[in-house]
């Protein structure tokens, strides 16, 4: 493993950086947030302009890619995130930061796919499955290291969101002097909606109710803590615990995905993410209660999502899989979009603990299709399946085509294994 990551060291230390900076970004929005006064249908639109940001990013980036260049487009990208976060506490306004989140989740969609690229350009087939596990590693260490500098400033000033910039900032150093030339980004056209729909209704359906579960946990998190009167560094462990659990969870539930009908797990999943969120619910403000419901709930969102990408990939061709990845990364945004929307509204409607129910009502909804897919198709034979793929939710279609092809040969390799 150690050999492995010797040429991607510098890479994957600058994802960390980068992701140090973004998630403190992240928090510090709800936190401040709340100091400001901001009401929760407020923080929502806020908090759906940075995934409007990164969903455009997405299709738009490597386009940019292809006619300047990578360093280029990371450098001009890295520039302009950097200024966005340092502006935010010196416009403090809804629509302000709204319009700066739009442009920095379109910057960090751009960073991901120039880094992707060079990252996927540096493994080999051997080595792919390897480095791509440690990309995921890599930013969610970055993540929860994010809510522990938290705690070392007051989110009422601007020293944490000057240290967030800094740390996006230096981030490219590394990146940047070690990374070597790699071939143009071709991004293959997404795959209409329907035409994914009748490949894989689970894995579209799905994927578009956890990209609302995800960007309701991510966005909406600090935000939920701030108004029920959580601290500063209650709230940074309420969300550090909401990606602990996936880090924790994504190898166990990779392995099972290996060994049994994945509908069956994704509706094992999504049920357990439902009753996390009802104990989130009926505990209250509770401490440690609400910390093992972020624990669970956030522990099942991203091998969801991975785990819903492997499933659509059993139903396609490997011709389709550039097309499909595309439109599933689409289906993704969508649902990321209109998720903090449905929850800041609700939260604000109802009362903050309607965080909870928005996002135990999306897990039902995908446990509940799930069964209802089970009674519509035959079980696929495990040794037909290709390999789990270890994703994470923020990946560009870049890293999701590249998980694709590694899955299938991997599953190719397996079989080959165990009839020789």
């Amino acid at each position: 493993m150690i050999k492995t990551l010797s040429g991607v060291w510098a890479l994957l230390l600058g994802i960390v950086l980068i992701m140090l900076g973004n998630g403190m970004h992240f928090t510090l929005i709800g936190l401040r947030g709340g100091i400001e006064g901001f009401s929760s249908g407020a923080l929502a639109v806020v908090t759906t302009g940075y995934f409007v940001g990164f969903l455009s990013g997405a299709r738009l980036s490597p386009l940019m890619i292809q006619r300047v260049g990578h360093v280029r487009v990371f450098a001009a990208l890295g520039s302009f995130m950097s200024a966005g976060l340092i502006a935010l506490p010196l416009l403090t306004e809804p629509w302000a930061w709204t319009v700066l989140r739009i442009i920095v989740g379109f910057c960090m969609s751009g960073i991901y796919v120039a880094a992707e690229s060079w990252l996927n350009a540096a493994a080999t087939n051997e080595t792919r499955g390897k480095v791509l596990s440690a990309y995921m590693i890599a930013q969610t260490l970055g993540i929860i290291g994010a809510q522990a500098l938290l705690t070392l400033g007051d989110a009422a000033t601007s020293a944490l969101f000057i240290g967030a910039s800094i740390l996006v900032s230096i981030s490219f150093a590394p990146i940047l002097l070690s990374a070597t030339a790699v071939p143009a980004v071709k991004v293959a056209k997404p795959m209409p909606l329907r035409k994914l729909f009748r490949g894989s209704p689970l894995g579209t359906v799905g994927i578009f109710l956890l990209g609302s579960v995800y960007a309701t946990q991510s966005g909406m998190g600090a935000v939920f803590g701030s108004q029920i009167g959580l601290t500063a560094n209650q709230i940074a462990l309420f969300v550090a615990m909401l990606f602990a659990g996936a880090l924790v969870l994504q190898y166990p539930i990779g392995w099972l995905s290996d060994r049994m009908d994945r509908r069956v797990l994704i509706l094992g999943l999504a049920s357990l993410g439902a009753a996390s969120c009802l104990l989130g619910w009926v505990t209250g403000e509770a401490l440690w209660s609400l910390m093992m419901a972020a624990f669970l709930a956030g522990g099942v969102t991203t091998p969801l999502y991975a785990l819903l990408l492997a499933y659509a990939n059993d139903a396609l061709s490997a011709d389709d899989m550039p097309a499909a990845s595309g439109g599933l990364v689409f289906t993704f945004g969508l649902g990321a979009i209109a998720g903090p929307l449905i929850a800041g509204w609700a939260m604000q409607g109802v009362n903050p603990f309607a965080f909870w129910l928005v996002l135990g009502s999306t897990f039902c909804m995908i446990a509940l299709y799930a069964l209802y897919r089970m009674t519509q198709r035959g079980v696929s034979p495990v040794s037909e399946t290709d390999s789990y793929l270890s994703i994470l939710p923020t990946a560009s279609p870049i890293a999701v085509e590249a998980a694709g092809e590694w899955a299938v040969e991997n599953a190719e390799a397996e079989s080959e294994k165990s009839s020789a």
